[in-house]
């Protein structure tokens, strides 16, 4: 079997970030601006970048209906940051009109950590990975509230004061961070979610 074909949404956000690191840990990246490239990749990457912006967008372009279909039909997903809240099925402090691919049952909090200038970087225990723990860059970043019973938390906050708070789940072939593995030279997360691609394939 090839490498497998990931988009990357490409309406906002740290595109080009992701499409590297796909790259590096061995898939075909390509870019997603139209409905129909929606069906021509094996899986997508929801990037970080601004969530309410990004909703509109792909409203606006006619891809949140097809995007949904996908995910309903099994494609894997991979959401960081405002990707994570993108594939949330509930917001808190979102805009009334604000929508999601949905997918992950799981209650998302935006900009929980709060404004641009507390943005932080730590090291996260992520499960998938646990011989040495993932570097996290956290920009504006959400946090996961509460999960439903299908959703596995893959990574939670040890140090004060945020100890404790949900910053990566899966639930099926969907996958989400609250942190940015893009902006970091580790490329384990992307690793993780290429293989989920080729299982699914």
């Amino acid at each position: 079997m090839g490498d497998p074909t990931i988009g990357v949404l490409a309406v906002q956000g740290d595109v080009r970030e992701h499409a590297a690191a796909l790259a590096e840990a061995g898939a075909l990246a390509r870019p997603v601006r139209k409905a129909h490239e929606i069906a021509e990749v094996d899986a997508l990457v929801i990037p970080g970048g601004e969530s309410t912006t990004m909703s509109k967008l792909a409203v606006s372009f006619g891809l949140l209906e097809p995007l949904r279909a996908r995910v309903r039909d099994g494609m894997p997903v991979y959401g960081s940051c405002a990707g994570m809240i993108m594939l949330a099925d509930k917001i808190l402090d979102g805009r009334p009109d604000q929508e999601t691919v949905g997918g992950i049952d799981m209650t998302v909090r935006r900009n929980a950590f709060g404004r641009q200038n507390q943005s932080f970087e730590a090291d996260v225990a992520f499960a998938p990975t646990p011989e040495a723990p993932v570097h996290g860059v956290f920009i504006r970043a959400p946090w996961v509230e509460s999960v439903g019973t299908g959703v596995e938390v893959l990574a939670t906050l040890d140090a004060e004061p945020h100890a404790g708070r949900i910053v990566a789940v899966r639930q099926g072939n969907l996958v989400a961070t609250a942190f940015h593995p893009e902006l970091t030279g580790d490329r384990r997360v992307h690793e993780y979610f290429v293989a989920m691609v080729r299982a699914a394939l």
